[in-house]
């Protein structure tokens, strides 16, 4: 998704929340349409997908994984957008470019996990100060991006909380963070009718089943403690 595309569809800045939800929405239909894949992490128009150690999807073509990610991904962007953008019709199909990388070892991997977050933080520290300082103090990009010029994230952090009375650590944490998709188990409920014999009426009952889905987390992916948590994922059966 290029800056032209946000700009044409009236994206809020710094962040759109139709527009997070919306990747996230689509990179739960890739996981659930290519099972391999054991994490996804989302940030602004990113998403990383892993797949597991042992596939052995494609012959492990990278081509294949590439081009089935890319298409299923733009394709369901474009199938679900009146779902996050009522009032604002797709204006002209999105573009979705993508690369395989293939690491050497689980570490290596969750160091770029980390790099990837670690970057979504830096990211959208400059943006939510950069805009507050348009938006609400009514400098021009070129003013505001010369404010910033030079400064550390303690001086961002203080711009935004005595001239704005914004706390970062406030911010929702699908802007700080990013997103993590991973399988979790989940019960969905719904009503059965069940047939009966022809002289009794139809009856309805309520039948409970479980079910594994990637839903989003919102949280730390630097450091140890979210991979205990979830061992499974890179564990070397995978």
């Amino acid at each position: 998704i290029t800056s032209g595309f946000a700009e044409k569809h009236n994206f809020a800045k710094p962040n759109d929340s139709r527009a997070l939800n919306l990747m996230t929405k689509c990179a739960q239909t890739v996981m659930e349409e290519l099972e391999d894949i054991v994490i996804a992490y989302g940030q602004s128009d990113e998403y990383s997908f892993v797949f597991r150690q042992k596939s052995n999807w494609f012959k492990r073509r990278a081509s294949k994984f590439m081009t089935l990610v890319a298409s299923q991904f733009a394709s369901s962007y474009v199938f679900y957008w009146p779902d996050y953008f009522e009032d604002q019709p797709l204006l002209y199909p999105p573009g979705f470019d993508g690369r395989v990388v293939l690491y050497p070892s689980n570490q290596t991997l969750k160091d770029y996990l980390s790099w990837r977050q670690a970057d979504c933080h830096i990211n959208n520290l400059y943006n939510t100060v950069f805009w507050a300082l348009i938006q609400q103090s009514g400098l021009t990009p070129v003013q505001a991006q010369e404010r910033l010029k030079g400064t550390v994230t303690a001086d961002k952090n203080e711009i935004l909380f005595s001239e704005f009375h914004i706390n970062y650590n406030d911010e929702p944490q699908m802007y700080r963070k990013g997103t993590v998709l991973v399988w979790q188990k989940v019960d969905e409920v719904k009503t059965q009718e069940i047939r009966l014999p022809e002289e009794m009426e139809g009856k309805k009952m309520t039948i409970t089943r479980t079910r594994t889905r990637p839903l989003p987390l919102y949280c730390d992916l630097i450091g140890d403690a979210f991979w205990k948590e979830h061992p499974d994922i890179l564990e070397e059966g995978n």
